[in-house]
């Protein structure tokens, strides 16, 4: 149809798909692709530092309003200096004034104001992320007086190399045992291709974190291997049937044996992986004794979701009472 439309027949179409990692061929030239892929990776764990940053300071900020404020103009900087350092992959420079805006930042906590609850979220990777859609379920949690961690995009990101990983080493198995020599080749290379994106991503991740860990307590992410070992210890899920059911499952398993008081599911109304995965972990969770909330979601307000969540949070407020909250590790 567009090839009709004057100006247009040679209109560039591409789909970015989990299927080659998000590899951005067709869109950018083949010489600029891996500079932009390492870019925008690094964009991604330094955004989800700044997410972090901004749900360790506002539940004790002095003066209300001020984290908000801090971190939108901490963002609007940091987007120059992406602009800046980004091309040359001058990650130090970056990582330099992240942790200056981490210092900025620590100085908006009162320190007079005790520990709350601790509440991880993980759940559907867009939903739980974007604030509009989950009608700003963290502010809610907030509200009623939780300090919130939310599953990292980052995450997601990782999750799809390993998975391709995974896959691969699979398809070379199958191959070599059918004796089908000619297609295990690519599948090596494949393997070759997405352990390498794999390493790279821990590596920068690990190089992010480990440069803000003196100057605030942060949590830290996981690796998704210690996702995959945590399903297999009682079979809970397999990573063979995909989707985020593996990582919101093994999360909230970690989550709860790290200490934390209370975990939500933040998903689309009637999707398959999170209700499969509220089926797995609400008796787990019963048998942890930490309270457990399902966030679904269709674009309405429920009429309950309010009371729904304070009732949440008093139960969350209870578990921190009596066994108080984690000690903060490099590990949610």
């Amino acid at each position: 149809m567009l090839d009709s439309f004057p100006g247009l027949n040679r209109l560039k179409i591409s789909s970015i798909t989990t299927r080659d990692g998000y590899s951005f061929s067709g869109i950018l030239e083949k010489d600029k692709v891996l500079d932009f892929q390492k870019s925008g990776y690094f964009a991604v764990v330094v955004a989800d530092i700044m997410d972090r940053l901004l749900w360790r300071v506002r539940p004790y900020e002095k003066k209300r309003g001020t984290a908000d404020e801090f971190i939108e103009r901490s963002l609007r900087e940091l987007e120059k200096i992406f602009e800046k350092h980004g091309p040359t992959k001058d990650f130090e420079k970056i990582l330099d004034h992240v942790v200056r805006i981490i210092e900025e930042g620590k100085a908006l906590i009162n320190p007079s104001i005790p520990p709350k609850p601790l509440v991880g979220i993980v759940g559907e990777i867009f939903l739980r992320t974007h604030v509009q859609s989950n009608q700003d379920i963290i502010r809610l949690l907030e509200r009623y007086g939780a300090e919130v961690v939310n599953a990292s995009v980052a995450e997601w990101a990782n999750y799809v190399s390993y998975d391709g990983l995974r896959t691969a080493k699979a398809q070379v198995r199958l191959n070599l045992k059918q004796l089908r020599f000619s297609p295990t080749w690519s599948k090596l290379k494949e393997m070759l291709g997405f352990g390498i994106d794999l390493y790279y991503k821990e590596y920068r991740q690990n190089q992010a974190y480990k440069r803000i860990e003196p100057v605030l307590d942060l949590i830290g992410d996981h690796k998704i291997s210690h996702l995959e070992e945590i399903l297999k210890e009682k079979d809970l899920f397999s990573f063979d049937v995909a989707t985020e059911a593996c990582l919101s499952i093994a999360s909230i398993v970690s989550c709860g044996r790290a200490g934390y008081n209370g975990m939500v599911n933040v998903y689309p109304f009637t999707c398959m992986p999170s209700t499969t995965t509220s089926a797995v972990v609400k008796p787990l969770m019963s048998e942890l004794g930490i309270p457990y909330l399902d966030a679904p979601y269709d674009s309405s307000i429920p009429p309950g979701r309010e009371a729904a969540i304070r009732t949440f949070m008093y139960q969350a407020e209870q578990h921190f009472k009596r066994h108080g909250r984690m000690k903060k590790t490099s590990a949610h």
